[in-house]
């Protein structure tokens, strides 16, 4: 049984590798974002798009652990 969760877990992580290979190598164009009057570099659409993920992916648990704590105060203060 070990060694079938390590099997399939081999497996998806292999068929997720593959997936983002298939996307970046499908989004070579190059694009540049223009956000309040500033102009980023020209990047492929793929490095913008993992990038982007990676920053929600960083953004998502802080704000998850820091609106956790807010709440946690507030239900302190009320009992």
């Amino acid at each position: 049984m070990r060694n079938l969760k390590r099997i399939l877990l081999a497996v998806l992580i292999l068929v997720l590798v593959m997936a983002v290979l298939a996307f970046v190598l499908d989004n070579q164009q190059s694009v540049s974002l223009l956000f309040l009057g500033w102009a980023g570099p020209q990047l492929p659409v793929s490095v913008v798009l993992v990038l982007a993920l990676l920053i929600g992916m960083l953004i998502g648990p802080v704000l998850g652990w820091f609106l956790g704590r807010t709440s946690r105060t507030n239900r302190k203060r009320l009992d």
